[in-house]
């Protein structure tokens, strides 16, 4: 299947600074964001994309006018030399398009758009496993937004899967390797991992992870030839390292993300993965 030997290789990452109006997004809703904690979170993961994995980091400004803009994954999916601008489901959120827009076509990628009013789409209810899309039908996505990534990706299988509750899909769902997915214990991520299993025709290992946040990670292979993974710090996901020190030939890079995902964030939430051989 077309997709599947590049899976996990990437060139470029592109990623947004955070903005000083980054607590503003979740006043009244809980536990305030600490701001030069996060600065350095965000940091410390951006050192991470070009140091230890060697990609080509493309960072953009900080946009005070949109605190959630640095969560990119949202406003877009990649795959291949494809881009799909998405249609998130606040209304506020939807004026971060134009400025991932104007990366993405930098990069010289193929950018299509959700322009459907009906259509809604986060791009953190959108997996990619290498073989074929599965897209949560949350309360951030619905069926003709994930009509919208049928369209873009003609070459792949495009999947529905409900999500329970206020979550997305990869809130507690992401690719741990090739043919592995990293799942959480939560009631919503074992009712959308059975929803997975009985969509596909592949079969899929599954790493189960007994707090939902620790099974978002970034699976990316090496150009020595390895692979990494980066998955949430020990200190915020206690008991999450140990299912991943199964994985084969992999080096485990731990990163904290703890204050964005006070926003909802998570670590796919923080870069835009490409993998794109450019003359830049």
């Amino acid at each position: 299947m077309a997709g599947l030997p590049s899976f996990g290789r990437y060139t470029h990452a592109v990623v947004r600074r955070l903005p000083g109006s980054l607590g503003e997004a979740v006043e009244g809703l809980g536990e305030p964001v600490d701001l030069a904690k996060a600065q350095r979170q965000h940091g410390v993961l951006v050192g991470v994309l070009r140091q230890k994995l060697g990609l080509q980091v493309v960072e953009q400004p900080p946009d005070e006018a949109l605190p959630r803009s640095a969560l990119l994954e949202d406003a877009a999916v990649v795959q291949g030399d494809t881009a799909l601008l998405t249609r998130p489901w606040e209304p506020a959120r939807r004026a971060e398009i134009s400025g991932i827009r104007k990366v993405l076509e930098e990069l010289k990628l193929r950018v299509v758009e959700v322009t459907d009013d009906g259509a809604t789409l986060d791009g953190s209810d959108v997996l990619f496993t290498g073989r074929e899309f599965f897209v949560g039908i949350s309360k951030w996505t619905n069926h003709r937004g994930a009509e919208m990534v049928a369209d873009a990706f003609r070459d792949f299988a495009v999947s529905t899967v409900p999500v329970l509750g206020s979550s997305h899909l990869k809130s507690f769902c992401s690719m741990a390797g090739p043919d592995t997915i990293a799942i959480g214990s939560s009631e919503a991520a074992k009712k959308a991992m059975k929803a997975m299993e009985q969509l596909t025709d592949h079969r899929y290992e599954t790493l189960t992870l007994a707090d939902d946040p620790a099974a978002n990670c970034l699976f990316v292979r090496l150009g020595t030839g390895g692979a990494a993974l980066v998955h949430r710090s020990p200190e915020e996901c206690p008991g999450g390292l140990q299912p991943f020190q199964k994985l084969p030939d992999c080096t485990l890079i731990p990163a904290a993300c703890s204050e964005v995902a006070k926003l909802g964030g998570a670590l796919s939430s923080c870069a835009l993965l490409i993998n794109k051989k450019l003359d830049l």
